[in-house]
């Protein structure tokens, strides 16, 4: 049987997909649903003075009116309405009183028999504010940053490293050196799928939950924590997430206001955001930095600073790892790292697919590519000059980096030894063609995960985790690598998953889900094979007796002699003898943290980018895009490509399209929809191609992989400023590049 680790299958829950088969959380019909609806503060900060639910109330098929006034009492301390995924501060709690936040923040929720009931119930909701002064602006209000408080996710979101060296000294002399200001806007995620609860109160203090979420487990802990319920009561259902990119990491505010009134109530009750209620919640953060490197005479970086000032909110302290980035790429002897958030009256942001990397890459990877224009080199060859053979940052070696392989392979693939180095002098009819390359470095995280493994009356591998499936394919690869691991092919094993009653996993996030899971189903295959070995062998006249484990293999649903797969004992015989009762084990999965805490654990990877811009419209185009990725053992070489093109996709989205619009004078969004927030269609995507550099890591893991989610994205938007500058010789540090920059 052909191994299915390697083979680019196709998702197994495709089909149900674009049947319209898959259930998401808001597909659940139940009886006697109650629907919830939101009413959003329409001032940015301040205080409500009066709410008057009357008209609303008396509105036919109108159930209740839920306001701070009226809610039920719920927990009072900030840690119990803390998640797995929640920085330090006062978390945000709906309905809690009358202070507003943010604009757009949730006042009320109408709940009704029917949704368009509750939709123009919540028309007549009539709310007076008392209206305070806001600030939505990182850029104008720099004089408010300060250093971030410290959180328990300092192991995930260090703070800057220390300074080296002495960077004022060598940087004041340096011969060649870039002193540039980067500035990005605010994106929201806007995945397909709304955000949206069903909840079904089952009586006695049980709740079954149909949730959008990327982590079921951490969901179910807060709904415990918040409304007092024992763990085992609370069940989190997900197994179909239509997209998330982070926005899902922590519970929404409509999961809290979904329970709360169907607690309340005693009622089953689904609510569900619309497009513009989305926009009030998860997005990537505002922020400016400031990058000041320099180089010698042949190209060696000899001092480096990066200065980042990125949007919080007023009552949590969001933050990224982006200031030290530079350091875990180039070896550069003399550094200073700072990092500073600027409380805004806006929501607290939270991670987007590749928080931190791809924004500091942006502004690392241009700053690159000016020394490199400076110096009259390649900006190729600049990175190679300073190709760090171990991590900078810590001394320490690589599990494995195979990113000057990404270099060759995709510059070759490009066409990147075609390219004229002097700005503006490559055309193409009435086009100025620019070409540009970056370099993208991301984590390769693993974290614990619990695996339930079992063998059914049937012969067939079961597998039970509590991880989700946002899209990114899991499903799929871990269905492929628990079939390798007892020689069964695909369609004989069961991957159960997105259900918080199952075996612990962290959220779907940070690339990290085909390590964690992953390594978790090796380890409890592993104790499986043993245990079936064992219940072979106590079989009467079992031809297994007295053999090796070294002796045997595993394959087509049976033990079988390795010199003699004619001597065998099928896996339903072994069932069968076991009285019928399933053989199951569930183990742990976790880091080697001794064994790697002398290593640097990294996925790499270099994209090169072809634009072209209209002489005189300028507007821009990218025509074609090479990424060069280098991640380990691929599981799935169409899932990852998959998951490296739509990273490509939203590179081009974050350099050109994206961005939400922020009305300083009202503190709120002009732009919350998806007519008005921008993002690439198919005419703005056109040639992209994935390569996949052979990277063999024996040390990270059992099964040698690094994640594929963020790494396709982090070189993307430089590659692609850098190829306008090549372009047009104007150099453009704000993301997205408008073409009106480039008329001006």
């Amino acid at each position: 049987m052909k191994p299915s680790v390697g083979q680019p299958l196709s998702r197994l829950e495709g089909r149900q997909k674009v049947t319209g088969a898959a259930k998401y959380a808001a597909d659940y019909q139940v009886p006697g649903l109650l629907y919830g609806y939101v009413v959003s503060s329409t001032i940015t900060k301040g205080k409500i003075v009066r709410i008057d639910t009357s008209a609303a109330k008396a509105l036919p098929g109108v159930v209740e009116v839920l306001t701070h006034e009226n809610r039920p009492g719920l927990a009072w301390f900030d840690l119990q309405y803390a998640d797995m995924d929640a920085p330090p501060g006062t978390v945000f709690k709906p309905l809690c009183d009358d202070k507003i936040r943010f604009n757009g923040q949730p006042v009320a929720l109408v709940v009704a028999e029917a949704f368009e009931t509750a939709r123009y119930g919540a028309t007549l909701v009539q709310l007076n504010y008392e209206e305070e002064s806001f600030v939505t602006s990182v850029e104008a209000n720099l004089g408010a940053a300060r250093a971030a408080k410290k959180g328990i996710a300092t192991a995930l979101k260090p703070p800057p490293p220390a300074p080296t060296g002495d960077f004022e000294k060598v940087y004041s002399a340096a011969p060649i050196k870039v002193d540039a200001e980067y500035q990005h806007g605010i994106e929201h995620h806007n995945p397909m799928e709304l955000f949206a609860t069903t909840t079904v109160f089952e009586g006695d203090g049980k709740l079954t939950i149909y949730d959008k979420t990327q982590g079921t487990i951490n969901n179910q802990f807060f709904v415990a924590n918040v409304f007092g319920l024992r763990y085992k009561d609370v069940r989190v259902l997900a197994p179909y997430v239509g997209g998330a990119f982070g926005s899902g990491l922590r519970p929404q505010y409509q999961l809290f206001l979904s329970v709360m009134a169907a607690m309340y109530l005693k009622r089953n009750v689904r609510v569900v955001l619309d497009r513009h209620q989305m926009f009030t919640l998860a997005h990537r953060p505002q922020n400016m930095q400031r990058l000041q490197f320099a180089t010698d005479e042949n190209g060696r970086l000899t001092a480096a600073r990066h200065a980042a000032f990125v949007e919080t909110s007023s009552y949590e302290d969001y933050t990224e790892v982006i200031s030290s980035w530079s350091h875990r790429l180039y070896p550069i002897p003399n550094t200073r790292f700072e990092y500073k958030v600027v409380p805004l009256d806006l929501s607290t942001p939270i991670d987007m697919r590749a928080p931190g990397g791809v924004t500091a890459m942006h502004a690392i990877e241009c700053t690159m590519d000016q020394l490199a224009y400076k110096l009259g080199i390649d900006p190729l060859e600049l990175r190679l000059r300073n190709y760090a053979e171990v991590d900078p940052s810590t001394g320490k070696p690589f599990t494995s980096k195979a990113l000057r392989e990404c270099y060759q392979q995709a510059a070759s693939k490009f066409g990147w030894s075609e390219r004229n180095p002097e700005p503006g002098s490559m055309k193409r009819g009435n086009k100025l063609v620019g070409y540009g390359m970056a370099t993208g470095v991301w984590d390769a995280y693993q974290f614990p995960s619990r695996v339930q493994a079992m063998i059914t009356k049937e012969g067939k591998l079961k597998i039970n985790n509590a991880v989700t499936d946002i899209g990114t394919g899991t499903f799929t690869v871990m269905t492929q690598v628990a079939a390798d691991e007892l020689g069964l092919p695909i369609e004989d094993v069961i991957f159960g998953y997105g259900d918080s009653k199952k075996p612990f996993s962290m959220f779907q996030g940070g690339s990290s889900m085909t390590s964690s899971t992953g390594v978790a189903i090796v380890m409890a295959a592993k104790a499986l094979k043993e245990k079936l070995l064992k219940k072979a062998k106590d079989i009467p006249n079992s031809p297994l007796v007295g053999v090796a484990e070294k002796d045997i293999t595993f394959k087509d649903g049976s033990i079988s002699l390795r010199n003699d797969p004619s001597v065998h004992v099928s896996f339903q015989a072994i069932v069968a003898a076991n009285k019928g009762q399933v053989i199951k084990t569930t183990k742990m999965g976790k880091p080697h943290l001794l064994k790697l805490r002398k290593y640097s654990k990294m996925t790499h990877s270099a994209s090169f980018v072809e634009v072209e811009v209209d002489k005189d419209l300028k507007t821009i185009v990218v025509t074609r895009a090479v990424t060069a990725v280098a991640a380990g053992k691929i599981i799935n070489p169409k899932t990852a490509r998959s998951q490296i093109s739509g990273s490509m996709v939203w590179g081009i989205s974050k350099a050109l399209h994206e961005e939400s619009v922020i009305d300083e004078n009202l503190g709120k969004y002009v732009n919350p929809n998806l007519a008005e927030y921008h993002i690439p269609t198919h005419a703005d995507v056109h040639q992209l191609e994935v390569i996949f550099a052979d990277e063999k890591d024996e040390l990270i893991n059992e099964l040698g992989t690094k994640g594929v989610g963020e790494i396709g994205l982090v070189a993307m938007p430089a590659a692609i400023a850098n190829a306008i500058f090549h372009a047009t010789g104007k150099r453009i540090n704000r993301l997205p590049i408008h073409f009106d920059e480039l008329l001006a």
